[in-house]
C-alpha cells in the first residue's frame, strides 16, 4: 500500500473516531434528544414559526430540539455556529442537500418541500436555540 493511500486511510478513520466521540450520547439515546440541550426561556414570533417547520420538516433526523438522533446530527453544536457555517450553509442544506463532510450519518437530501420563508424560520429557531447554550 502506498504512503499517500494508508494516510488517506488513516485519516478518515480518524475523522470518523472524532466524530463517534463526540456523539457518545446520540448512541445510546437512539432517536432521543441528545442531553444538555437547553430551550430558550422563550422564542421570537419567527422562531416560534421556525420551530413548527422545524418539527414537521427537520426533528425526525436532527431531534426534537436539534440534539441529534441517530439519522442526523446535532445541529446545536460548536460545529454548526455562525463563524463556521452561516446562515447560508443551512440554506443549501436545505435546498441542494449536502455531503456529509462532519459527521458519520451519510448524505443529506434535499428538501424542496420547505418554501425560502420557512427556511429563514427554522434558521431563526436554531439560531436562538444555539444561543441558548452558549453557542454564538
Amino acid at each position: 500500500m502506498s504512503r499517500s493511500s494508508l494516510l488517506s486511510r488513516f485519516s478518515s478513520v480518524a475523522l470518523l473516531a472524532g466524530a463517534a466521540l463526540a456523539l457518545p450520547a446520540l448512541s445510546a439515546r437512539g432517536d432521543q434528544t441528545a442531553p444538555g440541550v437547553t430551550m430558550p426561556a422563550s422564542l421570537s414570533p419567527m422562531a416560534r414559526l421556525g420551530q413548527m417547520s422545524y418539527t414537521r420538516n427537520c426533528a425526525a433526523c436532527h431531534g426534537p430540539q436539534g440534539g441529534g438522533t441517530r439519522q442526523g446530527p446535532p445541529l446545536i453544536h460548536r460545529i454548526y455556529e455562525p463563524s463556521h457555517h452561516a446562515d447560508i450553509a443551512f440554506v443549501m442544506a436545505i435546498q441542494r442537500g449536502t455531503r456529509q463532510h462532519h459527521w458519520p450519518f451519510g448524505d443529506m437530501p434535499p428538501q424542496p418541500q420547505v418554501s425560502q420563508d420557512e427556511i429563514d424560520a427554522i434558521i431563526r429557531f436554531v439560531r436562538e436555540v444555539q444561543r441558548a447554550n452558549g453557542i454564538e
